[in-house]
């Protein structure tokens, strides 16, 4: 699913058709895109043919988002995102004009996609000829088209497509995050004897039932079952529903969450229990409370390469890393922004923070950070500033003058 979660700036574009497609921006200050794309009805399987080898694609990781570009039959070069929540792909109108099959004339067929929160919107349903992932293709792809304009703008990127899980059923798929690279793999015909699993790797069974993977894991003596979700620049996100969930810091009001029915405020706090998958531990992770499906996002994956084996319903989680997984505190100014080119626009300001001492509320607009056009700083570089500086200092522009505003950076969640 794409889902945004603890981000600080929110692109202008609703969360990921699955949640309809929700990307958390900058984990840092401001807003939260949650949720998962699900469909009324399941997309039917595209054809994959590959040779006997591997196919290696260089990745480039985004705010914890799996980037891979490529170039199509139309000799032209497009990027996608990997999203192993979404049961479908998503396309923009003009890749879509560029691939799409020739159908018959008539009114365009369109698809309610649900979101987690349960909310619909109708989306244009098309068929591929072919999407090329180096030199494995997927011929007649179903697909929906989406306008990826404001993950863009957050992203830094030009973002042409989402490629959902289903897509890579006949392919051994692995998201190798620490490695930046996408690998693409016959599947094996026969099953390869049992043999004691290498150090620092994991191999769990997940749900045969769902075109999504969701795997179990451990809290504490509770467990529960969480999506495996590239398609979230999130950590953990907790249904606590028929759990007993202990915290060491929290849960406390953090940025916003946004959905396909509007935004709502965050929960955020950090567990004192530690979560076990498969043989890994996430020790004590800060998780955001959610009413919907529990899922692991990117900001947890990256620590992993991971393989799923969609014949035999496993992945295969491998660490480079001795020990548990360690979470370090997450950073806020306090601010959600919704960020576009000129300039980014306040949307809430966290209750109980530093900067609900400063005259802003939503609505301002910020022109400058740090005496820089806002242009000027993209996710990577404003994540590393919210991450290690004391304080920001942004300009906001208010009828007609200029003012700047010094905010402290604090541990939203120590």
């Amino acid at each position: 699913m794409i889902l945004l979660s603890r981000s600080s700036v929110r692109p202008p574009y609703a969360r990921r058709v699955r949640q309809v497609a929700r990307w958390s921006l900058f984990a840092l200050a401001g807003l939260l895109f949650t949720g998962c794309t699900i469909f009324t009805q399941r997309p039917g399987p595209a054809v994959t043919t590959q040779g006997p080898r591997t196919t290696i694609l260089p990745a480039r990781i985004i705010s914890n988002f799996f980037l891979v570009e490529t170039k199509q039959a139309d000799g032209k070069s497009y990027r996608f995102m990997i999203d192993t929540g979404s049961s479908t792909t998503l396309v923009s109108p003009a890749l879509a004009a560029s691939l799409r099959m020739k159908e018959k004339k008539g009114a365009p067929h369109t698809l309610p996609v649900r979101g987690a929160n349960g909310s619909e919107v109708d989306l244009p349903t098309i068929t591929l000829k072919e999407i090329s992932l180096g030199d494995v293709y997927f011929a007649r792809v179903p697909a929906r088209e989406y306008d990826f304009s404001e993950l863009s703008i957050h992203v830094g990127l030009p973002i042409d497509g989402v490629l959902g899980f289903t897509l890579f059923r006949d392919t051994l798929c692995t998201l190798d995050y620490a490695g930046a690279r996408l690998e693409l793999a016959p599947l094996p015909f026969l099953v390869p004897a049992a043999t004691k699993p290498a150090a620092r790797t994991t191999t769990i069974n997940y749900d045969s039932g769902q075109a999504t993977p969701l795997v179990t894991v451990q809290m504490g003596n509770e467990a529960f079952v969480v999506l495996i979700d590239s398609g979230s620049d999130g950590s953990l996100s907790l249904n606590p529903a028929g759990l007993h969930p202990r915290f060491s810091q929290g849960p406390r009001s953090g940025n916003l969450a946004a959905t396909l029915s509007g935004d709502r405020p965050q929960l955020v706090g950090r567990l004192a229990q530690n979560i076990t998958l498969g043989s890994h531990v996430i020790q004590e992770p800060v998780v955001d409370l959610t009413d919907q499906l529990s899922s692991i996002g990117g900001d947890l994956l990256k620590h992993f390469k991971l393989t799923f084996d969609q014949r035999r319903k496993l992945v295969t989680l491998v660490r480079d890393a001795e020990g548990a997984v360690l979470m370090p505190a997450r950073r806020s100014t306090g601010i959600s922004f919704q960020r576009m080119s000129s300039y980014w626009k306040i949307l809430s300001l966290i209750p109980d923070s530093p900067v609900t001492a400063l005259p802003l509320q939503a609505g301002d607009l910020c022109i400058r950070i740090n005496g820089e056009p806002v242009s000027a700083w993209d996710y990577e570089r404003y994540s590393a500033l919210v991450r290690s500086a004391d304080k920001v200092t942004y300009t906001f522009l208010n009828a007609a003058k200029e003012q700047d505003h010094e905010v402290p950076v604090f541990d939203l969640v120590p």
